[in-house]
């Protein structure tokens, strides 16, 4: 959304002033043109831990994008990834990491972290990521790799697993100037073969507006072979709330990706509805989701369908006042769309046996819902009882094969978010670490890569799309 602040910054003297008096220039962030594309170019440095369990699998997905791989010269576990390079018929060059000799950039900084167990071994990150840090280029990736501390065999690794966490977070921060990002993956012991979808995601420009976050990835049966370039071809999805908005955007991408989509909103917004449909191929419904009826309705359209096997419950309102101001009706109508329409909805589908096997589940909750509002206390209630409802069920549904997971988008540039008057959007926009709004392009991305197949094995996730927002987790 084009704005004065943006057409100050687009003048030389006005990004002189706004930076003389302390305002960010945020780095237009690289995300993607039209189709999904390379994941990654340019040159990435992976490194590893001693003891480190997981360079084969890291290997593996970096030999599949278009990037140069390096690895520092002399890195203790370099004979371990040259084997696994070899395998993968992938030329890795030794870099010299010193700050006297390096003059790479690197787009990426991928670091196996899984062989730190103990307080002593968390020098290694230091070891790795100072000498480099410097020559991360603008909108680079940073990923790191490690144990979920509550495997840990003792109390100092869960500390030292743990500890991951807290250094991620805060060189996502350092380096959100420049329009870069840093993640942490959590891996299960034994789920390594899941990585693959994870680390595609977060290394590339779709996961732009992903920063200081953490994804699990927990055992899963290894996923069908699909297209990269089409993955959800031959599948079917249903995104409630698909006339405007994130909701179109979900609808338009997923589309993109190859699922035949079947889009809801109800009937004021049926205009729009058939517009998107009729330009992405696909099927239009029109329904209220709090109709004690709508329920079975939805889950027969899913079977005349087919079967669903993406449901996204994007559907959802605000009506905000601070809660001594707040009509009784205004509470009861946002819980009831947000939260009680989804559960009963998604019932009613599990009921029926209507969603496929390898299915998947994604809520839209959001940052509210995690770190709480002022005048949003019944849209923040719903939005965390989506998160409740997502662990709960991905743990229930474990064993099925469907998983379930949530985004919780921060501050998304809107029609909404426009009519926001302009110090309360700037504040908005500028409280996190790449200084700016998302677009309702980035939250459908993240929502795609939970509907892939290569994520067969993230379920129970809650995924920020917030560019790392100084409040909340």
């Amino acid at each position: 959304m084009n704005d004065y602040y943006d057409k100050v910054l687009g003048t030389r003297i006005g990004r002189s002033v706004l930076g003389s008096l302390g305002f960010p220039t945020p780095v237009e962030l690289r995300r993607p043109d039209g189709e999904r594309g390379v994941f990654l170019s340019g040159s990435v440095l992976l490194g590893a831990s001693e003891d480190a369990a997981l360079q084969d699998y890291l290997v593996r997905c970096l030999a599949a994008s278009e990037a140069r791989v390096c690895i520092p010269a002399g890195c203790g576990h370099a004979a371990r990834i040259l084997a696994a390079a070899g395998r993968e018929k992938l030329d890795i060059d030794p870099v010299e990491c010193s700050q006297e000799a390096l003059s790479e950039r690197f787009s990426a900084l991928v670091f196996d972290a899984t062989g730190i167990e103990t307080a002593a071994q968390l020098n290694q990150l230091h070891g790795f990521f100072h000498p480099v840090m410097r020559n991360l280029d603008h909108c680079a990736r940073v990923v790191i790799v490690g144990r979920r501390p509550e495997d840990a065999p003792d109390a100092e690794a869960a500390a030292a697993r743990a500890a991951l966490e807290g250094f991620c977070r805060s060189i996502a921060k350092e380096i959100g100037k420049r329009g870069a990002t840093a993640n942490l993956v959590r891996v299960e012991d034994g789920a390594g073969g899941m990585l693959d979808g994870p680390l595609r995601f977060l290394l590339s420009p779709r996961a732009a507006y992903v920063d200081g976050q953490v994804l699990t990835v927990t055992g899963a049966p290894e996923p069908p072979d699909f297209d990269p370039a089409q993955p959800l071809a031959g599948r079917t999805a249903l995104v409630t709330g698909a006339s405007r908005g994130i909701g179109e955007a979900i609808a338009r991408t997923l589309a993109r990706d190859g699922a035949r989509v079947i889009g809801l909103d109800i009937e004021a917004a049926a205009d729009d509805l058939d517009a998107v449909m009729a330009d992405i191929g696909g099927k239009p419904v029109v329904a209220d989701i709090t109709h004690e009826k709508a329920p079975r309705y939805i889950s027969q359209k899913l079977a005349d369908a087919g079967g669903g096997d993406i449901i996204v419950h994007n559907a959802g309102i605000t009506r905000d006042k601070t809660l001594a101001n707040m009509p009784e009706a205004w509470w009861e109508q946002t819980l009831d769309i947000n939260l009680g329409a989804v559960l009963r909805i998604n019932e009613r589908l599990l009921a029926d046996d209507v969603i496929a096997e390898h299915g998947r589940i994604i809520g839209v909750s959001s940052m509210n819902g995690i770190a709480g509002q002022v005048g949003q206390s019944n849209y923040a209630a719903s939005k965390a009882g989506v998160i409740g409802w997502v662990r709960h069920l991905a743990a229930d549904l474990r064993d099925s094969r469907i998983t379930v997971n949530a985004v919780a988008p921060g501050f998304i540039e809107t029609q909404m978010t426009a009519a926001i008057p302009m110090v309360t959007r700037e504040i908005g926009r500028r409280m996190n670490s790449l200084s700016q709004g998302g677009v309702p392009g980035d939250v459908a991305e993240a929502i795609a890569f939970f509907a892939e197949p290569g994520s067969a094995g993230v379920t129970g996730n809650v995924l920020r799309v917030c560019g790392q927002c100084v409040v909340g987790a």
